[in-house]
């Protein structure tokens, strides 16, 4: 029989508080799982989880204690000894203060359970915050160009400081001989002009299709944005056809700056045909035809390239001009990389502008 009765009365209170504790500690546990399920396939989470796993470590820490109290206090009852008595019954304070307040610690680990949940999803949130602009800036200007047979094509793009792109480039087939280029660029930063550049992109893919004329393809591509777009989204933007049965080039352009083309070892500039987008609904646009031969290189390009500053000074065309005249033989991948440094080895600060830049050679 127990000798000191009271010991092993003390004893059941500290049994009842390590179940409490490691019913709460259990919760935690599965919180733990239950996040680190969710987010395995993810690079989010991990603060999250280990947030309730903390938390759990500390439930369960308290748990073992009462634990191991109760069973000490279970030997003490059986003993004669005074010793035992004063100490251990001191654990009667933290034990009573246990039962009493349970609600509130089961209360206080479904908080910590639903801090590590919040938390979870504001690091997912964050990464796609984060990742988004990305995305979409891969729609407007892909990393990956088609392959198409009897060209070459390299491409750059360099985003500014604001958080959604405005540039835009893409390169497609439109008939079996037929290969459109387009660049763009939409004034302004933030998520409405990033939208109208991604609208501009993918109705002129629909035009250049329906119309065999890229002037003919941007009124169409004017009135609709004059009509459904914002009048302050005003947008640049230069198409070029490449035909190669007729080894042509047709080019029209809506006040974009000036596509420069490497032929016959001389530099030529093919510049605006029309008024920028928007401008005016009414606008017409004109198309410039010129021979495409083998070897033959074009760089088309945005204004943060041209308006990269030093000082007073831009970088501007006769700069450009002058990259692809020391070098038009080079991998027009190179090409364009190598603009881009250029433009920031000469810009007295960090770009502040995007920068995209396409180059495609007949081969």
């Amino acid at each position: 029989m127990f000798t000191q009765p009271w010991l092993a009365a003390a004893a059941v209170f500290c049994a009842v508080a390590a179940a409490l504790w490691g019913r709460a500690a259990a919760r935690l546990a599965r919180a733990a799982r239950r996040i680190e399920a969710e987010t395995a396939s993810s690079s989010t989470g991990r603060e999250a989880t280990d947030l309730a796993r903390a938390a759990f470590d500390k439930d369960l820490h308290t748990a073992l204690l009462y634990g191991v109290l109760a069973v000490g206090l279970v030997v003490a009852s059986f003993s004669d000894s005074a010793w035992y008595e004063i100490p251990l019954l001191a654990v009667s304070i933290p034990v009573v203060m246990t039962i009493r307040f349970a609600p509130r610690f089961f209360a206080e680990a479904r908080l910590a359970e639903n801090r590590a949940m919040l938390e979870r999803r504001a690091e997912e949130v964050l990464a796609q915050e984060q990742l988004a602009p990305r995305r979409w800036a891969d729609r407007l200007a892909p990393e990956e160009l088609p392959q198409v047979d009897g060209f070459e094509m390299g491409r750059v793009y360099e985003p500014g400081t604001g958080m959604m792109a405005g540039d835009f480039y893409d390169v497609f087939v439109t008939s079996a001989r037929r290969v459109a280029a387009v660049i763009g660029d939409v004034a302004g930063h933030g998520i409405d002009p990033s939208i109208t550049a991604f609208q501009v992109k993918y109705l002129l893919r629909n035009f250049l299709r329906q119309y065999r004329d890229p002037a003919q393809a941007l009124e169409e591509l004017n009135k609709v944005l004059s009509i459904t777009g914002r009048p302050e989204d005003l947008v640049s933007v230069c198409v070029v056809v490449l035909d190669t049965d007729s080894a042509t080039l047709r080019h029209a352009s809506a006040g974009h700056p000036p596509t420069w083309l490497w032929q016959d070892s001389e530099i030529h500039a093919l510049r605006a045909t029309g008024p920028l987008l928007t401008l005016d609904p009414d606008a017409s646009y004109y198309s410039r035809e010129r021979p495409l031969l083998i070897g033959d290189v074009m760089l088309m390009y945005t204004d943060g390239l041209a308006e990269a500053r030093s000082g007073g000074q831009i970088f501007g065309e006769d700069r450009i001009a002058a990259a692809i005249r020391r070098d038009p033989g080079q991998d027009t991948t190179t090409l364009c990389k190598d603009l881009l440094e250029a433009a920031r080895d000469f810009a007295s600060e960090p770009l502040s502008d995007d920068v995209a830049i396409l180059a495609i050679r007949r081969i």
